[in-house]
C-alpha cells in the first residue's frame, strides 16, 4: 500500500527558529510588525494550503489549543482557496455537544466536497484543560471521549440515537443529512486509558515520532485491541521534517532551529513541558533528555524540536534520499500515513515536494507521477505591498 503524506497549518505562527515559531515560549503579546516570526494571518495560511495542495499532499492538520486559531474557522476559510486539499481538523470532544459536533462535521463535509477529516484531541495538559472549563482527570476524559464518539458516529447514521452515559446523555441524536461516507476519525493517545478508545472508534491511530521499532510496538498493541473487536485500523505518525540536497545542509538547518535558545529559555520550556500529564509528552521528553548533547536518537531522527515545543518533538533530518529511506522504514513497520511540518512551513513544503516525494514515487511508495497545477476560482487578497 502506498503512503499518504499530509502537511500542517501553523495557526499559532511560523518562523525560521523554534523561538520565533510556535514554541511554548512565544506568547501572543510578543507579536509585532518587527517580530522575527511570521504571523499566521489568512493570506499566509492560504499560501501554505495552496502550496501543499500543489505539491500533492493529501490533507493539512489544523491544530487546537490556547495559542492556535480556531481550527473550524480557519479551515472553512481555506476551503475557499483550495480545490483538492483535505483538512484534518483537531478538536477537543469535551468542549461542545456531540450532536452539535456531528452536525458541524456533516455540514463541513457536505459544503466543501467531502474534504473533512477529524483529529480527536482528548487532552493531556491539566492547565490547558481547565482553561477551557474541563476539570475531569485524564482517565475520565478518555471515558467521556468514548461516549462522545459513540454518539457522533451513531448520529451520522441518520437514525436517532439515545445514550444515558456516565458523562454524556442524549435523546434522539441525529443529523438531518448524514455524511456519506463519513469523515475519517484520527485519534492519538499513548496512555492505558487511550488505547482501548482508539481501538473502538478511530479509523487512523496517530502517534508522535519515536524510533521505528518503538513506535511499531505501540501501534501493534492498538492493532491487537482493534482486531479483538473485529476492526482494522490504519496507522499514522506525526513528525517534523528537515530535508535538503545534502545531509550536511540538513543538519546545519536543524542546528539553526535552536538559534537563540539559551539555558534560561531551555530550562523554562522543559519545566513547562514536564508539567504535562500526557504520556505521549513524557515519551517525547525521554527522547531528548532535556539537553542538546545527544539529539539524534535514531539515524536521521532528531529530538531537538521537543526541547521547547510541546506535542510532536522529533524531526526526520537528512538528504532527500535519507529522509525517503526513513519514511520507507516506518512504512515497513506499519505506518501508512505521515503528517509532516517544517520551519518555515511554506519553504519546507517545497523541499519535501521537490526533493523527497519524487524519490517515493519512483520507489512505488507514493501515488502520482507528476504535479498538476490547481486552478482556483477565488483570488487571494494581497498583503505586504500596498
Amino acid at each position: 500500500m502506498p503512503v499518504t503524506l499530509h502537511w500542517y497549518l501553523p495557526t499559532s505562527g511560523d518562523g525560521r527558529t523554534l523561538l520565533t515559531a510556535d514554541s511554548p515560549l512565544l506568547q501572543r503579546d510578543e507579536w509585532t510588525e518587527d517580530a522575527p516570526g511570521r504571523i499566521a494571518d489568512i493570506d499566509y495560511l492560504a499560501q501554505i494550503a495552496r502550496s501543499a495542495e500543489h505539491m500533492g499532499f493529501d490533507a493539512a492538520l489544523t491544530p487546537t489549543g490556547t495559542w492556535c486559531a480556531d481550527a473550524w474557522l480557519v479551515t472553512a476559510a481555506l476551503s475557499q482557496v483550495t480545490k483538492r486539499l483535505r483538512f484534518l481538523v483537531a478538536f477537543r470532544p469535551g468542549q461542545i455537544s456531540p450532536t452539535l459536533a456531528a452536525q458541524q462535521a456533516a455540514t463541513f463535509h457536505r459544503l466543501f466536497g467531502g474534504r473533512l477529516l477529524l483529529n480527536i484531541v482528548t487532552g493531556g495538559d491539566e492547565v490547558e484543560q481547565r482553561r477551557f472549563g474541563d476539570y475531569l482527570d485524564k482517565d475520565e476524559r478518555y471515558a467521556r471521549t468514548d461516549e462522545f464518539l459513540e454518539i457522533v458516529r451513531s448520529a451520522w447514521t441518520g437514525e436517532p440515537f439515545s445514550l444515558d452515559g456516565r458523562h454524556l446523555s442524549v435523546d434522539g441524536a441525529v443529523v438531518a443529512d448524514p455524511p456519506e461516507p463519513p469523515p475519517a476519525i484520527y485519534f492519538g493517545g499513548s496512555s492505558e486509558a487511550a488505547l482501548p478508545v482508539a481501538a473502538r472508534h478511530s479509523d487512523v491511530y496517530l502517534t508522535w515520532g519515536e524510533p521505528p521499532a518503538q513506535a511499531a510496538e505501540k501501534i501493534e498493541r492498538v492493532r491487537r485491541l482493534a482486531e479483538a473487536q473485529g476492526r482494522t485500523l490504519r496507522f499514522g505518525i506525526r513528525l517534523h521534517i528537515i530535508t535538503r540536497d545534502t545531509s550536511e545542509e540538513a543538519w546545519a538547518a536543524a542546528d539553526r532551529l535552536l538559534d537563540g535558545l539559551g539555558e534560561a529559555e531551555l530550562d523554562a520550556a522543559q519545566a513547562l513541558l514536564r508539567s504535562s500529564g500526557s504520556e505521549g509528552q513524557r515519551r517525547m521528553l525521554a527522547l531528548n533528555g532535556g539537553n542538546r548533547d545527544r539529539l539524534e536518537v535514531y539515524p536521521n531522527l532528531w529530538a531537538g524540536v521537543g526541547l521547547v515545543r510541546g506535542g510532536a518533538g522529533t524531526a526526520l533530518v537528512g538528504s532527500h534520499e535519507e529522509v525517503a529511506e526513513r519514511i520507507a522504514e516506518y512504512h515497513e513497520h506499519g505506518f501508512d500515513e505521515f503528517i509532516f511540518s517544517g520551519y518555515p512551513h511554506l519553504e519546507e513544503i517545497y523541499n519535501v515536494g521537490e526533493g523527497v516525494m519524487p524519490i517515493l514515487r519512483r520507489a512505488g511508495l507514493l501515488e502520482g507521477t507528476a504535479l498538476k497545477p490547481v486552478e482556483h476560482d477565488v483570488p487571494l487578497s494581497r498583503s505586504g505591498r500596498r
